[in-house]
């Protein structure tokens, strides 16, 4: 989707992962010029702080936030408004934390953006650990925020959430990614008050944001749908789109994962 400019009066917010910023910078400078969203979370940064290049958003017209660590995760916030309120990591996370969350006020919207553990293996100790993550993101949120707040939680959540974000859901069901206590521990954290933002537009299945860089996935089709805009219903109500830049994953050394876009009536 080639420069999607936001509609009058909108707040554009997108996430991303981009699987390690030092490799994509390029890629994601072009897109932010073409695209313009106001607010881009990103995931898998892979770099520690002093390393992430702000400098080079910062020539596009982007401040940016990060919190990161060399080689794997990090999470950072690129923005066109002013970030307020900057909190970095789960509430109850030690110093030595992997570094999976960022977030921060963006126009009156809490913007909260989350690389989830993908849990490398089931009944491994990073499979439980994964599940421990979610029910400690829902006590965070409940710490930091209410329901009725305006709050969107985005980012690559390491699971698909029913059979028709799946391109095959016999051959996944069960498996890392789409396991039904990785799905229970997703509805968990969504009771505390969150909905899911694409199917507010969008009933059909077939939409996906990662594909294996293997055995030609993303041109075969065969892809899941994990990363995710979870909204307050409050910011639901504001809501008028979310739709996935599928374009973005196409050409020379892609992220295996494509960004997704929200946009919110402004005025609040």
């Amino acid at each position: 989707m080639e420069g999607q400019p936001g509609a009058a009066g909108t707040l554009k917010i997108a996430t991303w992962n981009v699987n390690s910023i030092r490799a994509r910078l390029p890629r994601v400078l072009a897109w932010l010029e073409a695209e313009r969203p106001d607010v881009l979370c990103i995931q898998e940064t892979k770099v520690r702080d002093e390393d992430f290049p702000g400098a080079a958003f910062a020539e596009i017209g982007y401040r940016s936030e990060c919190f990161g660590q060399p080689m794997s995760h990090g999470v950072a916030l690129v923005s066109r408004v002013e970030l307020r309120g900057i909190v970095r990591g789960l509430a109850d996370d030690p110093p030595e934390a992997e570094r999976r969350l960022i977030g921060a006020l963006a126009d009156g919207i809490r913007v909260i953006g989350v690389y989830v553990p993908n849990g490398t293996e089931l009944g491994s100790g990073r499979f439980a650990a994964k599940l421990a993550w979610f029910r400690r993101l829902r006590a965070s949120l409940a710490a930091w925020h209410a329901p009725a707040d305006r709050v969107l939680v985005c980012g690559d959540f390491n699971v698909a959430p029913a059979d028709r974000d799946v391109h095959d859901p016999a051959a996944w069901r069960g498996n890392i990614l789409f396991h039904p206590d990785e799905q229970a521990a997703l509805r968990d954290l969504m009771s505390w008050g969150l909905v899911d933002g694409f199917r507010l537009f969008t009933e059909e299945g077939g939409h996906y944001t990662w594909w294996d860089y293997r055995a030609g996935a993303f041109h075969r089709g065969l892809g899941l749908r994990i990363d995710l805009m979870l909204m307050t219903p409050a910011l639901a109500a504001e809501c008028v789109g979310v739709r996935i830049d599928r374009e973005a994953r196409k050409g020379p050394k892609p992220s295996d994962h494509a960004p997704v876009v929200a946009e919110f009536r402004r005025g609040r």
